[in-house]
């Protein structure tokens, strides 16, 4: 099944790989962004099947990118998958009641990425 997938993350290099590897693993249509503020409104304009949204970013974090997008009628439905370099704060709830689809730790697998997903979102 073609998707059409978000993949917002500060890091160009990052968005990058990510995006060569759903393309050519794929064949899935990859929309990309740096900033959680942007990802709002490309979501509510493109409608992606999911978004990969990197939790550490400068500004606007994964967290309240996250909460603008649960807030907006628009793109509230939308599965989101976090992807991070951290997987728990030393209190151990650095996810607690976050809802999402899946948690994804970097460093990713490109190529397996889709696989992924779709494991996510089955």
């Amino acid at each position: 099944m073609s998707r059409c997938v978000l993949i917002v993350d500060d890091e160009k290099d990052v968005l990058s790989v990510i995006q060569m590897g759903l393309e050519m693993s794929a064949g899935w249509r990859v929309l990309t962004t740096t900033s959680g503020k942007e990802a709002v409104a490309i979501a509510t304009e493109y409608q992606p099947d999911v978004i990969l949204l990197d939790w550490m970013m400068p500004e606007m974090d994964g967290r309240a990118t996250l909460q603008a997008l649960r807030s907006n009628s628009a793109t509230s439905s939308i599965p989101v998958i976090l992807v991070t370099a951290k997987t728990q704060s030393p209190d151990g709830d650095t996810f607690a009641g976050i809802e999402v689809a899946a948690i994804l730790t970097k460093p990713l697998r490109p190529l397996k990425l889709a696989e992924q997903v779709d494991r996510a979102l089955a």
